[in-house]
């Protein structure tokens, strides 16, 4: 005898055995047992949500000679005859390949024939998305107001394809995604029927790996236990099989690329790609391991939402501590977009080594994620003390001749001298993203000794120049730190080295005349 897969082995017979769709079940059993049968229904949803199998179930018990609360008995000739696909009264439908006009008249005249046995005749047409505009248009009348003994069950994973006159005919029913829980109770009910000794961490991979899908579960549950037969099958077996990737090494991967080490991220890849890891789903699964990341990160209290042991747990909250929201939100959004293109990509590892390097050096990108990340990079690299001083202690760069400061009035205003005093303060009280582009800005003497703010010429002093209200928010500011109005020049530089060239740096005269005073 041929072997049968899991999934349709154990395809539920019953609405009991239905897991996961309770508000559905709820509803129809109602309806069976109020006897108000509708005749035209709608089941969408994700892929191996059980959508045919309660369109089944359903046309089994209306015309079950012994229903019960549950379901049909299967025991009852109709039963039989359903189960055995031997009945005229149910005709299951593809509407894949049989979408022309022609199919759907041949369904339209068949209608006007009441059962040979039985009180339905049911029609169930899956996909019904694929159909034509012109079987669409066939369909409508007849769907509108079929015979009393017909009922339509509609099928389809793409609802939004579907006519808006199909749907106003049609109850609809929206198959949830079945939770990690749910499709891992089902599996271990499965592998004790089955006799086969399956880890609990194996189990629960495999449902999330199955994204909701009980169909696509139980597929790759057989798989891992046809290649590993008569074994345990463990965590470990599972990833083999499925070419995925243990989560301690996304873990080292993330560390990598915080670290901005290049070198580290490629040869990690190198190793996964020499075990046989298949690269599109370690894009898939790093990036879920971001995700989670980022839930940590956002709150405290998600333990239930995130689906890991409590050491992998642990050891994300403390990745967590190392890096902002807004980087790691720059990760997602790059891996993101890779799972899209590697997906047909001839050349999928070089693919993921771009978007590694990327992760490693915002450099290579101009948006404000990436500008962010930059600002960052060189704060830690000031922090780190990265920038070399001169032996003498003067605080000039090393190698680089002491700088001939432009002239400038003897006298710096009061007004002035209180602002580039309190100016990190001022900084940090403003809010995002004026404080970003701020914490780049120097401070310099303009006409009439007027405040001159220098910007860095891009998107930090496009941010004040031309948009008027960003500058009257910043004299705000710079008001309220005084007690006096101030009024402010904005000028744009090229970089550190210009504005070296040819601006006064206040901040470092300011504290100058602070030693010389005390």
């Amino acid at each position: 005898m041929s072997y049968t897969a899991l999934y349709r082995k154990f395809r539920p017979n019953t609405f009991a055995d239905v897991k996961g769709q309770d508000h559905i079940v709820t509803t129809l059993k109602n309806q069976l047992k109020a006897n108000r049968v509708g005749h035209a229904y709608l089941f969408t949803g994700t892929r191996g949500t059980g959508k045919t199998t309660v369109a089944k179930i359903f046309a089994r018990v209306v015309n079950c000679e012994n229903p019960s609360e549950d379901g049909p008995c299967g025991e009852c000739r109709i039963c039989k005859a359903i189960a055995a696909g031997a009945s005229m009264n149910v005709i299951e439908i593809d509407a894949a390949s049989n979408n022309g006009v022609d199919n759907i008249r041949e369904i339209v005249e068949e209608v006007s024939y009441s059962p040979a046995e039985g009180k339905y005749k049911v029609y169930i047409i899956d996909e019904v998305h694929m159909l034509s505009i012109g079987a669409f248009n066939a369909l409508l009348k007849t769907l509108e107001e079929p015979p009393s003994y017909v009922i339509f069950i509609l099928a389809t994973t793409e609802v939004h394809k579907l006519p808006v006159t199909i749907l106003s005919r049609c109850q609809r029913y929206d198959f949830k995604r079945i939770t990690i829980d749910t499709i891992v109770d089902r599996m271990r009910e499965l592998t004790l029927a089955e006799d086969v000794r399956v880890e609990e961490k194996a189990l629960r991979y495999i449902a999330k790996t199955a994204d909701g899908s009980m169909r696509d579960a139980l597929s790759l549950l057989d798989q891992c236990i046809s290649f590993h037969l008569g074994q345990e099958l463990t965590y470990d077996k599972v990833l083999d099989v499925l070419g995925a990737v243990d989560t301690e090494v996304f873990s080292r991967l993330l560390r990598f690329v915080l670290d901005r080490d290049v070198l580290s991220c490629v040869e990690l890849l190198e190793e996964i790609v020499m075990q046989g890891r298949e690269l599109s789903q370690f894009v898939t699964d790093f990036t879920w391991y971001l995700r989670n990341l980022m839930l940590v990160q956002a709150s405290d209290k998600l333990e239930d939402v995130i689906d890991m042991s409590t050491d992998n747990l642990k050891r994300l909250k403390e990745e967590s501590q190392m890096a902002d929201m807004d980087r790691i939100v720059r990760y997602i959004r790059i891996f993101s977009e890779l799972s899209g293109q590697i997906r047909y990509a001839a050349q999928k590892r070089i693919l993921v080594e771009i978007a590694l390097i990327k992760l490693c050096r915002p450099e290579m990108e101009t948006d404000q994620e990436a500008l962010l990340d930059r600002i960052r990079q060189v704060e830690d690299k000031v922090e780190n003390g990265v920038i070399a001083t001169a032996p003498g202690g003067t605080g000039q760069p090393a190698g680089r001749e002491k700088k001939e400061w432009p002239p400038l009035p003897k006298a710096i205003p009061d007004d002035i001298r209180q602002i580039v005093a309190k100016w990190p303060m001022i900084v940090g009280s403003a809010e995002n993203p004026m404080k970003i582009y701020l914490k780049g800005a120097r401070l310099s003497l303009g006409g009439d000794n007027r405040l001159m703010i220098v910007l860095e010429d891009g998107v930090a002093s496009d941010y004040f120049t031309q948009h008027a209200e960003n500058k009257e928010q910043l004299e705000a500011l710079l008001t309220d730190f005084s007690g006096k109005e101030i009024e402010v020049t904005l000028q744009a530089v090229k970089g550190q080295q210009e504005f070296e060239e040819s601006f006064v740096d206040l901040s470092q005269l300011v504290n100058m005349d602070i030693e010389e005073e005390e």
